[in-house]
């Protein structure tokens, strides 16, 4: 018969597969997750519980008191990029706004439409395509008509 400390240092030797086989004979389910150290923590929790015993009732009831409180997102956080671009769209411009810019002494007007933005009667798909056209250069649009500002812009 091995000691629990012994049957503690086993499992790291253990491969993934066998780790899942372990939880299987404890759990009677197989594990959800297939990651060494996830399933390594599972078994010799599952291990130490079976040997010196689990919670008592009290630490249970007290658990299910502290989850009852907890309120969980019940959807996926959203990814950064998801996130980025939602914040973006809610500064877009309304259709109909003009934004005026004055470069070398040439007032620039540019008025938002439904499908891009038209300046000098030509219909351009962003405001950056608008800057290249005035300044010959690469230039952030919403930067280039102050919409947002260079710390932003960073």
């Amino acid at each position: 018969m091995t000691t629990i400390a012994q049957q503690l240092r086993e499992l790291h030797d253990l491969t993934p597969a066998d780790l899942a086989v372990r939880y299987e004979e404890l759990f009677e389910k197989q594990p959800r997750i297939r990651n060494k150290a996830w399933l390594r923590r599972q078994v010799a929790w599952r291990l130490q519980e079976r040997e010196y015993g689990g919670l008592s009732p009290r630490a249970k009831a007290r658990l299910e008191d502290l989850i009852a409180q907890i309120d969980l997102p019940l959807a996926r956080p959203e990814p950064k990029r998801q996130q980025r671009k939602r914040a973006s769209n809610q500064r877009e411009l309304m259709v109909g706004t003009t934004l005026t810019r004055t470069w070398h002494d040439q007032e620039i007007q540019v008025e938002v439409r439904e499908n891009g933005f038209e300046w000098d009667g030509t219909l351009y798909k962003s405001l950056s395509a608008i800057a290249r056209a005035v300044t010959g250069a690469t230039w952030s649009g919403p930067l280039f008509f102050g919409i947002k500002g260079r710390k932003a812009a960073r």
